[in-house]
């Protein structure tokens, strides 16, 4: 059952806001991981739908010899969405954003009908302290932070979690996100999934050969995709 969050205008009537999730990445490419993290916060979050922002470039990554064309990352997305609730995207190339707190302010401005919460792995939350204005994006967004083993330790002890950590909720209330004004966080426990971009393009460099340039449709922003 999805939740539904409810905000009360000055007007007096009730307007009823969609609970998405964001998760960002290079998905190079998108693997069974990324999938079963996103069934599993659907249902742990209890949200409407959860957006897939597949990055034109992650300024941590800059000069990656590996990754691949965005359209190729796109489309190996779209194909480990298939049948469900998650919707991949190009959205930042669209927006014209580089940085994740760029990408909050204008999603948060162009979807007012929609209350959106971030999710990551807990092996962002380590590093989470080198994201530009990463303070700003706790202030701006819920996160819900997903384990991935032998990261726990190094994110719970993480320079920004000494900040967040203020903040935590209890995983057993990450229904009722909606109601929590940002800074929140909740950390969330998964069980554990080999699968792995870095281990997939060991075995397959050439992924992303696999997939066509044809044009299709961005499903958010309904615009082509060379």
């Amino acid at each position: 059952m999805v939740a539904l969050a409810l905000t009360r205008p000055r007007h007096g009537t009730v307007r009823v806001l969609k609970p998405t999730g964001l998760l960002g990445g290079s998905f190079n490419p998108a693997h069974g991981g990324h999938r079963g993290i996103s069934l599993f916060a659907l249902d742990a979050l209890g949200l409407d739908e959860i957006w897939w922002l597949v990055s034109p470039g992650n300024p941590l990554k800059e000069g990656a010899r590996d990754m691949a064309p965005l359209q190729a990352r796109l489309k190996s997305a779209r194909k480990m969405a298939r049948g469900t609730r998650i919707r991949p995207t190009a959205i930042e190339r669209d927006l014209g954003t580089r940085y994740t707190v760029e990408t909050l302010e204008k999603l948060i401005r162009r979807y007012p009908k929609r209350r959106f919460i971030w999710i990551m792995g807990s092996d962002n939350l380590a590093q989470f302290h080198r994201w530009k204005n990463w303070r700003r994006i706790a202030r701006h967004i819920v996160i819900a932070v997903i384990a991935r083993p032998g990261y726990d330790d190094e994110a719970l002890s993480a320079p920004a979690m000494a900040w967040l950590r203020r903040f935590v909720r209890p995983a057993s209330q990450s229904r009722n996100w909606t109601d929590w004004r940002p800074p929140a966080l909740v950390y969330l426990r998964f069980r554990p999934d080999p699968r792995s971009a870095t281990r997939l393009r060991r075995d397959n460099p050439q992924w992303h050969l696999a997939f066509s340039t044809t044009a299709s449709r961005d499903p958010v922003t309904r615009r082509r995709i060379p």
